[in-house]
């Protein structure tokens, strides 16, 4: 049975390999293989991910198979905005075990965490024209709130759906 457990610095190269196997699956036909190498190296380089596993109000999740084998990993953050909502900055898992329930667990995982957190919603950003994702997080209850475009540098922009989700 698949389990979610707490990532620490050790986790970093982990982390990495999930990234740079899925984003290229994930973003491939959507951004251009440029963007899609700035925006790993900018969000996944060590010191990045170092300050996100050190972040006040941060936690990234690791997600692991029956195997205990990493498969998946996210990165939220709690009270955003100072806000009573969580944010899932990141959500990503091997292709292989796509379609498998992790992703569900993640959420569920999340869920808790935030709740304990005091937090009253999730919130995350997605893609506008990754149709899996965006169908994933609507079959969990997340509804689409507004778009937003933003410059990441380089010339290049993140053009997102933000999506909401109340916490029961």
């Amino acid at each position: 049975m698949a389990s979610v457990r707490i990532a620490y610095e050790a986790d970093i190269p982990t982390i990495q390999s999930i990234a740079f196997t899925a984003w290229p699956v994930t973003f491939g036909g959507i951004l251009s293989p440029q963007q899609i190498e700035y925006m790993l190296h900018m969000m996944y380089g060590q010191e990045a991910l170092a300050a996100v596993l050190n972040g006040k109000n941060q936690l990234v999740l690791i997600a692991e198979d029956e195997k205990r084998s990493p498969v998946g990993f996210s990165a939220i953050e709690f009270s955003y905005k100072e806000l009573d909502a969580t944010k899932i900055h990141k959500l990503y898992l091997l292709p292989s075990v796509q379609g498998k329930g992790i992703g569900k667990l993640l959420i569920k995982e999340i869920s808790g965490y935030a709740s304990d957190r005091g937090d009253k919603s999730l919130t995350l950003n997605v893609n506008k024209y990754n149709q899996n994702a965006i169908a994933f997080y609507q079959k969990l209850g997340f509804q689409k709130v507004r778009e937003e475009i933003i410059p990441i540098g380089n010339g290049y922009y993140m053009d997102d759906f933000v999506m909401g989700k109340m916490l029961s």
